[in-house]
């Protein structure tokens, strides 16, 4: 049976562990390396500062919720290829990314204001919009009814 998480952290990570997590997730492991630096880089100012990350971040955004649908071919182009791709090329391409998010941490915030707008704009139309009841049936007094 599956040990629970806080059994998990009781007893400890083994490095096997942990490495068959990161082969598993490679993707996964290097974007949150390359957030977390990029976080880092911006906060610091150690090559640009926050202001950029910022407007980056919500200037993709915007694009994302304005063109979800040139934005959603492009992103599911670059999300199969590089699901399809081999792990040497998965391993370079967060190489790049924790490299882009030290000197130029603004480009990693972009990819995530796009992500975020296109998010958005697709969360918001699975629920539809609310209707609102019709003007003319609440107008209308029933025949029953005497002044």
């Amino acid at each position: 049976m599956a040990k629970k998480v806080s059994d998990k952290i009781k007893e400890g990570v083994s490095v096997e562990e942990i490495e068959k997590f990161a082969r598993k997730y490679t993707n996964e492991v290097f974007l949150i390396l390359a957030l977390i630096i990029a976080t880092i880089s911006s906060i610091f100012h150690f090559f640009t500062g926050p202001s950029w990350s910022i407007f980056m971040a919500g200037l993709l955004a915007i694009i994302g919720i304005a063109l979800p649908i040139q934005v959603g071919k492009i992103l599911k182009k670059l999300l199969k290829m590089q699901a399809k791709a081999e792990k040497s090329v998965v391993i370079i391409i967060g190489v790049v990314r924790i490299v882009l998010a030290v000197f130029i941490p603004f480009i990693l915030f972009a990819e995530v204001g796009l992500l975020a707008g296109y998010a958005f704009h697709t969360t918001t139309r699975e629920f539809g919009p609310i209707e609102e009841p019709k003007k003319e049936e609440e107008e209308k007094p029933k025949e029953d009814e005497h002044i």
